[in-house]
């Protein structure tokens, strides 16, 4: 790690890959041909090449995610295109692309669609998104299914079932299943056991070749944490979707549970200021411009140094980003060693999800670049940007 430092400087993100590829084969024999891999948790040109080599499918939630995955020769047909505010041009694109799952987030979608399909013209495959009205225990900006949300459409209301209507008797769209997806970072099982039930008193009936329980599986962050496998994932809701009767093929959309815990991200100390009766803050160079779930959610993470791995974490700090915002917090309660100092290389580990994804260029902060590492080898998949990036688009 202090030698990829050295060599790429810092921030720097570093991937285990084959990490990356047994967490893609793992959900592949859990789920069997045609789970996806949820892209807005981590996607480059080589996440989604490796994804694809690694025979999963590839769920997009924008026209940008979508250029990416085709852009990385991802072919279109294994595709899943997410989104509750997909435009016009955002739709013929997909279309035009040969997408092979469009999930219907609205009924001013399926007026866009139908708009858009010529008379005669091959409809797309589509999936209808229902919220099923279950709280996942998570955050709140994490709940996606639950009525009250801007997802899908609900169970309770009757929307589901007028949208299934809908986007069956329509010639521009092959209605192929419903999806639904509870939340992200969900730890128990039993949400998902929750969400199959009532989902099979709406699909059963409607005896649609698939069913998608989307994704959110949880990973441990922390000391003491604990999160179920996607394998152990899996069979709760093979469980689940056997005793309910359904017998629809039952799809799934792991993320966060492929990607996180592959990567730390690597900085660099750069002040420590002690305030006597107060705290220690030790400020790195990064923060929230490379990972905001502290700042959004109050995110945990572990901090540790590279150069003594094994080493005692007696001291509690606060690690801070160099960022002009007091919220610039990377670790709120970190445990280090007592000889941490100034120019130390600095990790924090389970960084492989949401931090690259929703990096920006806050304090016109430049992107770390990521690097992938196999084997003893490192490459470059990602590279920094530089300063003439920052206004390359400035007109």
């Amino acid at each position: 790690m202090i030698e990829l430092a050295d060599e790429y400087g810092t921030p720097l993100f570093v991937y285990d890959e084959e990490h990356l590829r047994a967490r893609c084969r793992e959900a592949v024999a859990a789920f069997g041909e045609g789970v996806a891999y949820a892209g807005k948790a981590f996607l480059t040109t080589a996440m989604a090449r490796l994804v694809f080599e690694e025979g999963m499918h590839l769920d997009v939630a924008s026209s940008g995610e979508l250029f990416v995955a085709l852009n990385a020769g991802v072919p279109a047909e294994r595709i899943v295109h997410h989104g509750n505010n997909k435009t016009v041009v955002e739709l013929a694109m997909t279309m035009e692309a040969g997408t092979g799952r469009i999930v219907v987030d609205s009924f001013d979608e399926i007026a866009r669609i139908e708009g858009l399909v010529a008379e005669g013209a091959v409809p797309p495959k589509v999936l209808v998104r229902v919220t099923p009205g279950i709280e996942a225990h998570t955050h709140e900006y994490l709940q996606t299914g639950i009525a009250d949300s801007k997802f899908g459409f609900g169970l309770a209301t009757g929307d589901a079932a007028a949208a299934v209507a809908m986007t069956r008797e329509s010639p521009a769209m092959d209605l192929v299943g419903i999806h639904a997806h509870i939340g992200s970072q969900v730890y128990d099982v039993e949400s998902f056991r929750k969400a199959v039930e009532t989902l099979a008193r709406f699909a059963v009936p409607l005896d649609l070749p698939e069913l998608s329980i989307g994704g959110g599986l949880g990973v441990a962050y922390v000391a003491g944490e604990e999160a179920p496998s996607i394998t152990e994932w899996a069979q709760a809701v093979h469980e689940a979707a056997v005793a309910a009767g359904i017998t629809a093929r039952v799809l799934a959309e792991p993320g966060r549970a492929i990607a996180a815990g592959a990567a730390v991200t690597l900085y660099t100390v750069g002040t420590i200021k002690e305030i006597p009766g107060v705290r220690t803050y030790v400020s790195v160079d990064g923060g929230m411009s490379d990972n905001p779930r502290p700042s959004l959610y109050g995110s945990g993470y572990e901090a540790f140094l590279p150069r003594s791995v094994g080493a005692d974490r007696p001291k509690h700090v606060r690690i801070v980003g160099s960022h002009c915002e007091s919220g610039d917090i990377i670790v709120a309660e970190a445990s280090v060693p007592d000889d941490l100092l100034v120019g130390d290389v600095l990790a924090t580990p389970v960084t492989g999800a949401y931090g690259h994804s929703m990096g920006s260029n806050y304090n016109m902060f430049r992107r770390p670049p990521v690097v992938f590492v196999r084997d003893g080898d490192a490459r470059l998949v990602v590279r920094r940007e530089t300063y003439e990036d920052l206004v390359r688009r400035d007109v």
